[in-house]
């Protein structure tokens, strides 16, 4: 069983700041990437930052040079922190990773449950 832990969301007003936090517990062999997540009422859910074990990161252009991204390996947490926050960042945040059980095991996906972003006056 893994589970996923997110905390941070809330209510901001536009031009402030957030930090989403995620950690991750169970059994798993490893992690292999960490990131987040949004989806907006009445849009697909869409990619805002990954980070794998090694370290490489993706953004998403909307939020490149606002958000970024951190990852403890040790402590399997991943964070992100977000900066000049519009109103288009208004969504549900799910936390994401890719795990596998053993050596010889593929990689699965994982969400959490997701938590609410609301950038508002």
């Amino acid at each position: 069983q893994v589970q996923l832990v997110e905390s941070g969301g809330g209510l901001v007003q536009p031009g402030g700041s957030l930090r989403l936090s995620c950690a991750a517990s169970g059994s798993f062999f490893s992690i292999g990437v960490m990131g987040w997540y949004r989806q907006a009422p009445g849009k697909q859910r869409e990619l805002v930052a990954t980070k794998t074990w090694g370290g490489y990161t993706v953004y998403a252009d909307s939020v490149k040079g606002r958000f970024a991204i951190s990852r403890d390996n040790a402590k399997n947490t991943v964070d992100l922190h977000m900066n000049s926050l519009k109103p288009d960042d208004t969504a549900v945040y799910y936390c994401y990773i890719t795990f596998r059980r053993d050596l010889r095991d593929t990689y699965a996906d994982y969400w959490g449950q997701g938590t609410q972003v609301t950038v508002s006056s």
